[in-house]
């Protein structure tokens, strides 16, 4: 319950959502971040939030627009997406209503939220040839036509992931992880070197591997769809609870 954790009067930072990890939404404005304060809590999926000041100007936010909304509460800091949906003067106050859109969450600060999925993925570890020409040019160039090992993505973040397979990686090795996300309306191939920072065996399950690699060769623009992938899922699957 949202209630639990944030009461009125709150402070909130907002920062705007790239839809298009190219283009800024608000041109100019899409890196900043607004500092205001929790206005009211209507119900648990909207909240009024105070429109922001800078330099005694409001800020008009527009309609439509998606947010980032850090919420500073007593248990700690806690991040969720949002839309607003509303804007209005109530009693000389300026107000935002906006629609939160995930479900509210701890925000780690030194960590990419982790999202649970379950994805196919195909692997297989680099050539030496290949990690040599990775740390000569920090390209990726692969030799064609090698075999894949198939595995089960377990979790995805912004920073890494977590698979399932019935290969055990060495830590520490480099290996190629190759899956497909849905972003932007279509699918997109991932091609990424990653790290195995960590290998298990599958508890009750003799003969699986649970691996947990870091993204070496990720660019800025590829990690922004990720990320951005994991808000359009956590929105479904929001909507799919509430029955839409």
């Amino acid at each position: 319950m949202i209630e639990k954790y944030v009461v009125p009067g709150q402070k909130v930072d907002m920062k705007a959502v790239k839809r298009n990890p190219l283009q800024p939404v608000n041109p100019g404005q899409s890196e900043r971040t607004y500092t205001t304060k929790i206005f009211d809590i209507l119900t648990e999926d909207r909240i009024e939030i105070l429109m922001p000041i800078e330099a005694t100007k409001l800020i008009l936010l527009p309609v439509d627009g998606e947010y980032e909304i850090f919420f500073y509460t007593e248990l700690g800091l806690y991040e969720c997406i949002g839309r607003v949906v509303d804007r209005y003067k109530s009693n000389n106050v300026y107000i935002v209503l906006v629609e939160l859109e995930t479900n509210l969450r701890k925000y780690q600060r030194r960590e990419f939220y982790r999202y649970s999925c379950v994805l196919d993925m195909d692997a297989r570890n680099l050539f030496e040839e290949e990690v040599d020409k990775l740390e000569q040019n920090g390209s990726l160039q692969l030799v064609p036509g090698l075999p894949l090992k198939r595995s089960v993505i377990v979790d995805i973040s912004g920073g890494g992931l977590r698979f399932v397979s019935d290969y055990m990686y060495d830590k520490n090795s480099l290996i190629l992880c190759n899956y497909k996300l849905f972003v932007k309306g279509e699918s997109k191939e991932y091609k990424i070197v990653c790290k195995i920072l960590d290998v298990k065996e599958v508890e009750n399950r003799p003969g699986e591997y649970e691996h947990r690699v870091q993204y070496m060769n990720l660019d800025n623009d590829e990690r922004e769809e990720i990320i951005q992938f994991i808000f359009e899922e956590e929105r479904r699957n929001r909507h799919r609870q509430k029955g839409f």
